[in-house]
């Protein structure tokens, strides 16, 4: 059974989540404090981590950044802030999605489903040889999930790794934000494509040596991305 953390201070949310959560079979614990969570966070496993960012005393914020340092964990923020400044701070800092309140539950769920399918992957592909895209001086290693620039690994959350293999393996195609939305976060209508366009930054800011003039992933103005070859 699959184990989720729910860091929230609103404790009907967190109870409502729960309850939803357990209905889908997986197993839920829950903390109350930005200290507390991620004190939990750290010390046991989890399969997905749900966020909130207004917490009493450490802040989403920061709980994210000191989970990152340690796990490649999914982590789901959610927020009652609409501002796209904290998506892209909460998307910078390494997680995976955001989600604002209002939300319905079912949304949520479906949410954790898709991210849970897409981290998946991570299991062992079971083949007795690691299987490589090299690309000039990138090297993706699929088995094992690494990314090396000239030889120096770069570290990688699960979504950031996803969307570089995926471009990387789609070459001198132009994809639009929807698409690799969809491709990549397996969701539709759900979520937001500003998610597509931070993940891109921080790929560019681990692969590029010049990011205002990118030799990998290029910027097609007005229609979408591009992995050069």
């Amino acid at each position: 059974m699959s184990r989720i953390l729910i860091v929230e201070d609103e404790e009907a949310i967190a109870d409502l989540e729960k309850d939803y959560l357990e209905l889908s079979d997986f197993e839920v614990s829950i903390e109350n404090t930005g200290d507390a969570g991620l004190q939990t966070a750290l010390a046991e496993d989890f399969d997905l981590i749900i966020l909130d960012l207004m917490l009493p005393g450490m802040d989403g914020f920061e709980v994210c950044k000191h989970i990152r340092e340690k796990k490649d964990v999914p982590i789901l923020m959610v927020s009652a802030k609409k501002d796209d400044i904290d998506k892209i701070r909460g998307l910078g800092l390494g997680a995976d999605d955001y989600i604002t309140k209002p939300f319905s539950p079912s949304e949520l769920v479906a949410r954790v489903k898709a991210h849970m399918a897409r981290y998946s992957r991570l299991v062992g592909s079971g083949h007795e040889s690691n299987d490589f895209v090299e690309i000039r001086g990138l090297k993706i290693d699929k088995t094992a999930r690494r990314v090396y620039v000239d030889g120096d690994e770069k570290s990688f959350t699960t979504k950031e790794f996803d969307l570089l293999t995926f471009l990387a393996e789609n070459p001198n195609h132009v994809f639009t934000k929807e698409e690799l939305f969809r491709k990549i976060w397996n969701m539709d209508s759900i979520g937001d494509i500003a998610t597509v366009t931070v993940h891109i930054k921080k790929i560019r800011e681990k692969i590029e040596y010049d990011t205002s003039n990118p030799q990998y992933i290029e910027t097609i103005w007005g229609v979408g991305y591009r992995f050069k070859v």
